[in-house]
Parts: C-alpha cells; structure tokens; sequence
C-alpha cells in the first residue's frame, strides 16, 4: 500500500496521474489528508466515486501507532511513536500564549553522539521516511485539534526539527516534508515559524539554502574547535570557520536575518565569561571566521547518568548572557519544559536498534578536555 503521507503536492499529482486522474485531484486529495486529517477515502466527499475506490484498494494515509502519550502539568505533550523494528521516535508539543510549537523527530536515534544529548547516547538506528515525518505533525495537529476543541482552527503554528536525529543526515526525507509543511494546500506554515536545526553538516546547510530556506538553527556550543570537538564531534569534518561561512551564506536566502546559535551550558566545561568573549569575538568576525548576524538561546542542560556532565548553575547562565547582552547580541534562556515527563531538550530518547555502537565508542572516549581559553588567545 502506498503511504500518500509521503508525497509533497507535485509527488501526489504524479501519483494521481498514474491513476487515470487529472492533477487538481491531487489538490483536493491533499487538503483532506493535510487540512482536514481524513484518513478515510470514503469521507472525502468531493472526490469522485471512481478515485476514491482506486485509492480504497491502493493507497492509504498510515499514521503511526502510538506507543505512549505524556501530558505535562506546564501542557507540554510528548508521544512515543512506534516506526517498526524495535525503533521508537519522540515528538513534543509545547504550548504557548502566543504560538503553539511541535518538536519533531528525523531519524531513529541519532550518528553526531554530542556529549550533551542523551539520544545521541542511544545511537542510530535509520533515517525515517517522508511519511514517518510528517505522521507526527498530522498525529498531533488533528489529535490536538479533537481534545483541544478548536474545530478547523490550527493547533500548531511553528514546527522545529529539533527531535531526534540530525535532520541535514536525512535530507532527502527532510525537504518533500519541509515542502508539505510549507504548502498553503496543506499546512500553510510560514518559512520563518518553521525551523531545521543542525549540528553543523556544512554541505547540506548550503543545499538547504538553495532547496527549501527555512529558519535555521545551529547546535555550537562551544566558540573554539578545541572544545567542540570532544562536544560535537562532526566538529573535526566541518569546523567552525566552514560553519560560520556556510551560516553567513544561508543568511542571503533565509526567512530571517540572523542565524540561531544554541548553545547548552555545561557546568565547568563551556559557561564562563571567557567563553562568552570568545563566542563574541566569533560571530563579530573577530576570531578568522566571517562575522554572523545572530542570536543566542542558551539551553540549560537536562543531566543524565552518562554523560558525566553537570547543569550551569543559574546565576553562571545568567552572567553568560549578560556578557552577550551587554555586547548587543540578543540572547535568550530556554524555559525548560516538560521536565517532568522527560520532554526537555537533549532528553529525547526513544529505544533504538543501534546500529553504531554507540556503548562502546563513549566508553572508549577520553575524558572531556576543558578548553583554557587564555591559552589559546580568546580570553
């Protein structure tokens, strides 16, 4: 059976067309899928009879089942969906006065292994498909729709691509549902309130920026190599001057005029005032990088057993930012949400079929190096 959930528009009116139908079908096909949730041909009252028998035998729109669903007191949902072989993926919806946002997931599991993340510490399993991806956003958009008694009216304003899984490692998956989401016949969000972070795969951020701008966020981190890459270890194929290169050439596409650098405070390790200085002296183009209009949203760390790594206090955080702020730089603390029922962020940790080991490559890692920045020129 065919999953229509894996077609943006252009690929269902070629479905459509293989079907002896004419393209505006499509349209109609994917407003009731998208739109309206339908997941029962026979529903979609204004299609023709001959259609919805051929697709009846054929095709369906294949949501994925539900292993668990958590409700926070703070109204944060998180759902653990089942994709198959073991393999379970997390999404979280987070409410807002002003907006409604969905966290969702691209891969089970996830290859970067960031020191920082504990789904990086269950390893990789597979990329998910079109389908799988944009299940959650029609799971939870409709599903929320119903408890929530909103009728027609949109649950979920902005969707990020922060779940699981490093989302330019799924590229060809990521775009048709990026397309979807886009689309004004499906779930007409605009380019700015939906968001791709990464960890920093330069080639892809540069095919980003030619196929589907969206907002873009980057997991930094640390302002020098050094430091990054015992953090974030694709740091040593792609550096931080490429990011930052490849940060300011996506700006001249993008939905948004500056960049959203994250950046998880880690106790000791990336959170002192030098540390800030030298992340200033980084996007200002002060450090052999070119300068990066952006904004910082420091990310207080979820602690886990693992990763032998401690939260920032929250006077250390709040003095970090200041030193941004006072330079100018918009920064942000994350509100942690959902704490608990383990929904924050870095705490997304479905059960995955680990394909890479992951056990044994931390345990054989060396002890984190704390970077002393005044060595290195950057205090």
């Amino acid at each position: 059976m065919i999953n229509l959930l894996d077609f943006d528009l252009p690929g269902l009116a070629a479905y459509c067309e293989t079907l002896g139908e004419k393209r505006f079908r499509a349209t109609q096909l994917f407003r009731w899928i998208h739109q309206k949730g339908a997941a029962d041909f026979a529903a979609m009252t204004d299609l023709a009879k001959s259609l919805r028998e051929k697709l009846a035998g054929k095709a369906e729109i294949r949501d994925l089942p539900v292993l668990s669903e958590h409700v926070s007191a703070d109204g944060t949902v998180k759902w653990l969906f089942d994709v198959g072989g073991g393999n379970a993926v997390e999404s979280v919806f987070i409410p807002e006065d002003d907006r409604g946002t969905l966290c969702v997931s691209s891969q089970a599991g996830c290859a970067v292994g960031c020191r920082f993340c504990s789904t990086g510490h269950q390893g990789f399993s597979r990329n998910l498909s079109t389908g799988e991806i944009l299940a959650q956003l029609w799971h939870a958009e409709h599903s929320l729709r119903q408890r929530l008694g909103t009728g027609s009216e949109r649950v979920i304003t902005n969707v990020v691509m922060m779940g699981m899984g490093e989302p330019l490692q799924n590229y060809s998956a990521l775009i048709p549902a990026l397309k979807v989401m886009l689309d004004d016949h499906g779930y007409g969000l605009s380019r700015r309130r939906v968001t791709v972070s990464t960890s920093g795969v330069v080639p892809m951020i540069e095919r980003l920026r030619e196929d589907c701008p969206v907002a873009l966020a980057v997991s930094l981190h640390a302002p020098v190599d050094a430091l990054r890459d015992d953090l974030v270890p694709i740091n040593r194929k792609y550096p931080i001057a490429e990011l930052m290169a490849a940060c300011q050439s996506y700006l001249h596409a993008a939905p948004r005029d500056f960049i959203t650098f994250e950046y998880c405070m880690l106790d000791g390790v990336n959170d002192t005032d030098a540390h800030a200085q030298a992340l200033l002296a980084l996007v200002q183009g002060r450090a052999g990088a070119p300068r990066v209009p952006c904004k910082f949203n420091l990310i207080p760390f979820n602690p886990f057993p693992q990763s032998g790594l401690k939260r920032s206090p929250r006077e250390r955080v709040t003095a970090f930012a200041k030193v941004l702020q006072d330079a100018g730089v918009v920064t942000t603390i994350r509100k942690t949400r959902g704490d608990d029922i383990d929904a924050a962020c870095g705490q997304l940790a479905g059960e995955v079929q680990d394909r890479t080991r992951v056990v044994e490559r931390f345990s054989q890692r060396a002890p984190l190096r704390i970077m002393a920045l005044r060595e290195t020129g950057h205090a």
